[in-house]
This record gives C-alpha cells, structure tokens and sequence, in this order.
C-alpha cells in the first residue's frame, strides 16, 4: 500500500475510534453498532493477516483496559476476527455493498461469541440467549452502521491509482 492509502485508511480508522467513544455511549440502546469492529475490519481487509492479528490485538487490549469487564476477552476476540478477516478477503471479498455488510455482520457476531465465551461471565442458557438473541441484533446494526460508514467514508477508502 501506497502512503496516501494508508494514509487515507488512517483517517478513516481515526474517525470510526472517535464515533465508538463519542457516538456510541449516547446510543446506548439494548444493542448498539460498535464502531471498533468496523474499524478493524477496514484495516484487516488491507492488511496481511498477521499485522490484522496484532492491530485487533492491541484495539482490544484497550477495549479491556477501558470496560474492565474481563481482561484479555476483547484482546482475544479483536486479534481473532482481525487474522480470519485479513485472511479471507483474498477467498471471497468484493467491493460490493451487500457482501461488506454481510463481512460486518460475521465480524461482530463471530467478536461477540468469541468475547461471551472467554468472558466466563456467563454460561447455560444466558449464554444461549446472548449468543443467539441479543448477538445477532447486535451485528445487524453494526452491519448498518458499517454500511453507512462506507457510503460516508467512501472517498478515503477508495484505492488511489498507482
């Protein structure tokens, strides 16, 4: 990648951490968009695998130092669903609208498991309910605000030519 594309994704990751903690407290509705996994799921797309690992690594160790809900859970689920996104962009990613969606809503469904099961906070049917229920509704509307955030961002996203 050129320096004005990452530059331009830079920004564009800059302005998706600001939404997350300005934008998303004031939405504090029973499943709201999370920001951050769009974030990284923008950069893995651009990235190799192993350095998608690392950035989903360290956004979720601070994810963790700012919840203080269970240390290294968000670490764990970023630094996951970062390798496996950067990994298969080159199997099925397209600019298209409706797969991007469809990458947003897998992304946060997959962090959200992930996260509720290295939690250990919850488990039985409470776990179940969070996985199947609350999880999806979560990922739908991350899906959308994913959508909207790449119709917004579209112009620093695009690839400048070489």
């Amino acid at each position: 990648m050129r320096a004005l594309d990452v530059a331009r994704v830079a920004v564009a990751f800059i302005i998706l951490l600001i939404l997350n903690y300005t934008l998303r407290p004031l939405l504090s509705w029973w499943a709201s968009p999370d920001f951050l996994v769009i974030a990284l799921l923008l950069v893995a797309i651009r990235v190799r695998p192993g350095t998608a690992a690392i950035i989903g690594f360290l956004m979720g160790l601070v994810m963790d130092a700012v919840s203080l809900q269970s240390f290294g859970a968000s670490a764990l689920g970023m630094s996951m669903v970062g390798f496996v996104a950067s990994w298969l962009k080159a199997v099925f990613f397209a600019d298209d609208l409706w797969l991007n969606a469809f990458f947003f809503f897998v992304g946060k469904w997959a962090f959200d498991i992930v996260f509720l099961i290295a939690n250990h906070k919850v488990g039985g049917m409470e776990l179940v309910r969070e996985a199947v229920v609350r999880s999806p509704v979560a990922a739908a509307i991350t899906a959308a605000a994913g959508l909207i955030a790449i119709l917004v961002l579209r112009p620093l996203l695009r690839v400048a030519p070489a």
